[in-house]
């Protein structure tokens, strides 16, 4: 064969070879194609007696007005209205410490013992003013002069207000006056807990002296914290107070309520502030975290409300819902999440009136990909 027959060979050749790949090219995008529509087709056929023990529950949907979304970034922050600063009200020496950070401490249980010359001087002053009001209370009106009675009971009464002005509690104070140990009146004194919840800071060290108004202990209850979410002016003004948000923090959500709306622009963001209440009974949320809030807004949209666990992952990574065709017969139907809303997710992909899977969707899903319940194809 010349060299001309070679060249003509390798073209022919060369022209199959296309053609077979072209061919096997459109053989696997049919079978890919038929795939697909074969797992869109898919029937899952339930006896009666795997619907009880799956739990199974169905509800029909109904298409409706709901309430948009605004999504915004947030941060965690402390609850102010419970958060509580431990300081003296006047200076003392730090003598004993009772409670360290991160301890959780109850209302009215001691934090630190404090000493003090100005309370040692108010502690006597009461003791010998109620030592006082009491031997003229005892004589009575007949016997001393009113005036006398009258400035005993004023004194004593002056001499108590000073003492708790200076840091003591009532039991404390009642406590020093039943023994009437003048030799007690050495100026020591305990600060409490005003409230339930866990000391976040504790900055000092014993023996050192306090000024009043320094910062001993932070006492927060982390049970509910707030979300400062940041609005553009056009978003805020969707927004109410008592409208719900949902937090997201990774894969986690938590349900919040709008409890409070800024009304000045942050010069630096122009952005406005929307404060969320979140309860965080589990602790999953901390101070100085950065969330992600989705909030209520009132400008609504049509869609179709659904439970949150209704709704799944498919195994190409859509949303999806089961939907009953006829009893005991579900079929997996994909749908578009448009926003999470408390408990319920709006979706589009759903006909008023759709019957679907309301609990046990989860459990479907799994035993299909255990291959445990009758499939049909259709």
């Amino acid at each position: 064969m010349n060299h001309a027959n070679w060249i003509i060979l390798l073209l022919v050749l060369s022209a199959g070879s296309g053609v077979f790949a072209e061919q096997q090219g459109h053989q696997q995008q049919h079978e890919e194609h038929r795939d697909a529509e074969d797992h869109q087709g898919t029937l899952v056929v339930l006896e009666e007696n795997q619907l009880n023990a799956a739990g199974i529950e169905t509800l029909q949907v109904k298409r409706g007005q709901y309430p948009g979304i605004v999504s915004a970034p947030g941060e965690v922050v402390l609850n102010a209205y419970r958060t509580s600063k431990v300081t003296p009200r006047i200076d003392a020496q730090i003598t004993r410490r009772h409670a360290r950070l991160g301890q959780t401490m109850a209302q009215g249980q001691p934090l630190v013992t404090l000493s003090s010359v100005e309370m040692a001087e108010a502690q006597g002053g009461l003791l010998v003013a109620d030592r006082e009001w009491k031997r003229a209370k005892k004589l009575g009106r007949k016997v001393v002069s009113e005036r006398r009675y009258l400035e005993a009971q004023v004194a004593r009464q002056q001499a108590y207000a000073k003492v708790v002005a200076y840091g003591m509690t009532e039991s404390q104070i009642d406590a020093l006056l039943k023994e009437g140990d003048v030799s007690r009146a050495a100026g020591s004194f305990e600060l409490l807990s005003p409230q339930h919840g866990t000391v976040i800071s504790d900055d000092f060290i014993v023996g050192e002296v306090a000024e009043s108004g320094r910062i001993l202990f932070s006492i927060t209850d982390e049970s509910t914290l707030w979300v400062d979410a940041r609005l553009t002016p056009d978003d805020a003004v969707a927004v109410e107070v008592g409208a719900s948000a949902d937090i997201s923090i990774g894969d986690h959500h938590l349900t919040g309520k709008v409890i409070q709306t800024q009304h000045r622009l942050d010069e630096s963001t122009r952005t406005l502030s929307v404060r969320i209440e979140v309860s965080n009974p589990d602790d999953q949320l901390h101070p100085g975290q950065f969330v992600t809030a989705a909030i209520q807004s009132k400008n609504g949209k049509p869609g179709v409300a659904v439970p949150v666990d209704a709704v799944l992952r498919s195994p190409d990574g859509d949303w999806q819902v089961f939907v009953e065709e006829a009893p005991g017969r579900f079929e997996a139907r994909e749908v578009e999440v448009r926003h999470t809303l408390g408990d319920n997710m709006i979706v589009e992909g759903l006909k008023d009136g759709t019957r679907i899977v309301s609990k046990g969707a989860f459990f479907i899903q799994s035993e299909i990909a255990k291959g445990g319940f009758e499939i049909h194809n259709h």
